[in-house]
């Protein structure tokens, strides 16, 4: 699946961006990171001196790096502003490429495209940096301290695919995530302003790990549902809950789970997650922090043990050049993975006219 370069990409988790330099592969290209002053700057990771990376280098006086291997200096713009030899003179060649870098929600987004970046475009992630106490009114969202971030070795499409494919848990994760008891729930689909959402509501059914540990009064029996929201291309976010059977979303606890995937190359993904409870019943500050760290795991679980497992074989597998051809045989529940495969076309259309759509 080829690259959609004009949309604003999670490159890291701005707890996990400290003082130095970090360099990262986004879409093919080998890129730096680093704090500044005014923010955080993002440029090619390659000195134009002698193509060192710049990454192996440090940052000097909170505004610009310095490369390892001659001491040249370059600022957040990418422009070079000190040579140490001689006379000191710095060439025009002497530059390095930078590009925008916002962060928002606790994660820094960069934007690799030639046309202007837009930061409205950036997914409204503001649950992820509630401060855990109720609210006057809206949902209740508390932390589950569960951000983490992996590599998968798989296509960015595969793995938005296996997440909008909400028959899967009922198998793959079974007893964790779902169960055979909910094969049978209805799939449909809601059209959002930036993408849609996949929804699913099982009724009165033996409720997975996931769902016992954060339903009221650990419920063995109840009402669940997982809607998996697209936005734009990269940003997934899902929402789960459960309730007392025949009760279903109305009143009910749960999850938000934020999936963000960077594609590193076009087998491989840099996948992000986070997620915060949804209205837990769950009182004291003890309560959340032990609810939250146990679904942390469960899910941390679920993405390292069974997803990355799966997906990095089917990648492997497709790779064949024997399957060139081969189309995957679909199925009433492959509603979600159809309609991705829809939206990501007309995004990939979109990147090449003056139309761009949030991510």
């Amino acid at each position: 699946m080829p690259f959609i370069e004009n949309q604003w990409y999670g490159a890291v988790w701005a707890k996990d961006l400290g003082t130095e330099p970090k360099g990262l592969r986004i879409l093919d290209k080998p890129i730096l990171l680093f704090r500044t002053e005014s923010g955080v700057a993002v440029m090619d990771d390659l000195c134009p001196h002698r193509f060192v990376p710049l990454h192996l280098g440090k940052v000097i006086d909170g505004n610009r790096v310095r490369c390892a291997y001659h001491g040249l200096e370059f600022d957040g713009t990418g422009t070079c502003v000190h040579n140490p030899h001689t006379s000191g003179r710095i060439p025009p060649a002497a530059k390095v490429k930078s590009y925008r870098a916002i962060e928002r929600h606790g994660m820094v987004w960069v934007w690799l495209g030639e046309r202007e970046a837009d930061p409205a475009l950036i997914p409204d992630l503001s649950p992820l940096e509630s401060d855990g106490r109720p609210p006057a009114s809206g949902p209740h969202y508390v932390q589950t301290g569960a951000q983490f971030s992996l590599v998968m070795k798989a296509n960015y499409a595969l793995i938005g695919d296996n997440l909008l494919d909400l028959s899967h848990a009922c198998v793959l994760h079974d007893t964790l995530l779902g169960n055979l008891e909910m094969a049978d729930a209805e799939i449909g689909i809601e059209d959002t302003n930036s993408g849609f959402i996949v929804r699913r509501l099982a009724v009165d059914t033996k409720l997975p790990a996931l769902f016992h540990l954060m339903s009221k009064g650990a419920l063995e029996q109840g009402d669940t549902w997982t809607d998996m929201e697209l936005i734009g291309t990269t940003c997934f976010a899902n929402h789960i809950g459960v309730n007392d059977a025949g009760k279903g979303r109305s009143g009910g606890t749960g999850l938000l789970g934020i999936n963000i995937l960077t594609p590193i190359d076009e087998e491989t993904t840099l996948y992000h997650v986070d997620g915060v409870l949804v209205d837990p019943p769950h009182r004291s500050p003890e309560d959340h922090a032990r609810i939250g760290q146990q679904m942390g795991e469960l899910a941390n679980f679920a993405f390292t043990a069974q997803d990355k497992v799966t997906l990095e074989a089917q990648q492997a597998a497709i790779s064949d050049p024997a399957l060139a051809t081969s189309r995957p045989a679909m199925f009433d529940i492959d509603i979600g993975s159809a309609r991705y495969a829809r939206h990501l076309k007309s995004l990939l259309d979109a990147d090449k006219t003056t139309e761009l759509m949030p991510g």
